[in-house]
């Protein structure tokens, strides 16, 4: 096989010095495994479709790749590029699952996969009014405070309240009515900790523990400490599992420690930064990944 032609894809509003790091991770791997890997970014492609045909334009198109390693969240693109019959990893379905944290759950309910109770709040449109008070008996009929709130959408744990009493869910519910949210039991077993684990193909590559006395999210942006975490084979399992079962080709699993230190999932991570993890175990994941990539594009 003639020498690879990859994209990486990332988002043109985010050009911050930590995404940046990640890409110059992947394409200095990349130099060493013979592959050739462009940064491409979103807001530098115009994506449509004419005489029933999608395509895709831009400066910076001479010939379109071989496959694209997709770093965003812009899954209208990778949906594009699949139907130009180019390979995505991870693919439009993978990351329209891991993006959405309500979908999350559902795909993976009935699978045998240990998760946290979860109440996906109903759509309301913008603008119009729902009756709070009731929703809200139902949501404590389910759940006892304190009650977790996670919007669908969001990373770094920035978005994930945790709220204590019905004053303080009704004032939280009125702020997110019109934005996706799902309510999840409080796992006080594993406040201020959690693990991520990365998982490539069907191997978890790398694991870290992370841990904070300040705050009961323990992500190292929030100010939570990172440790080398060697994962015991049921943390292994689930995140194996979920991988399977959602389908991705790589994801950061991040797991919480449930009552009796059994695994439950928190959430799943498609793009999963991988600079922290890589200074926490000296474990390059971008390696492993495209090794995984070389692989199916071989088969």
């Amino acid at each position: 096989m003639d020498k690879l032609r990859g994209w990486i894809v990332s988002n043109g509003y985010l050009k911050t010095s930590k995404f940046m790091e990640i890409i110059d991770l992947y394409k200095a791997c990349a130099l060493t495994l013979g592959m050739s890997l462009e940064l491409v970014l979103n807001n530098e492609l115009l994506m449509g479709i004419e005489r029933s045909t999608c395509f895709i334009h831009g400066k910076k198109i001479m010939q379109l790749p071989d496959f694209v390693l997709y770093l965003d969240k812009d899954i209208r693109l990778a949906y594009q590029l699949e139907q130009m019959g180019i390979r995505v990893f991870n693919s439009s379905r993978v990351i329209g699952i891991c993006d959405d944290k309500s979908q999350t759950f559902q795909v993976l309910a009935s699978q045998g996969i240990n998760m946290p109770k979860t109440i996906i709040a109903p759509l309301v449109f913008k603008g119009f009014e729902e009756d709070s008070e009731h929703y809200i008996d139902a949501v404590e009929n389910e759940l006892t405070y304190p009650i977790v709130i996670k919007e669908s959408y969001g990373s770094f744990g920035e978005q994930v309240y945790l709220v204590q009493n019905r004053e303080e869910l009704i004032m939280k519910r009125r702020q997110l009515i019109s934005i996706p949210h799902i309510y999840q039991e409080f796992v006080s077993s594993s406040k201020g900790r959690d693990v991520r684990l990365n998982v490539v193909g069907s191997r978890v590559v790398a694991g870290m523990l992370r841990t904070s006395d300040i705050d009961f999210r323990a992500n190292v942006t929030n100010g939570g400490q990172m440790q080398n975490y060697n994962p015991p084979k049921a943390f292994e399992a689930l995140a194996r599992s979920v991988c399977k079962i959602i389908g991705a080709d790589f994801a950061g699993v991040d797991l919480l420690f449930g009552k009796d230190d059994e695994p439950l999932l928190c959430e799943v991570n498609s793009n999963a930064h991988i600079k922290n993890i890589q200074i926490c175990t000296g474990i390059n994941v971008a390696e492993y990944i495209l090794r995984h990539i070389l692989k199916e594009m071989r088969q």
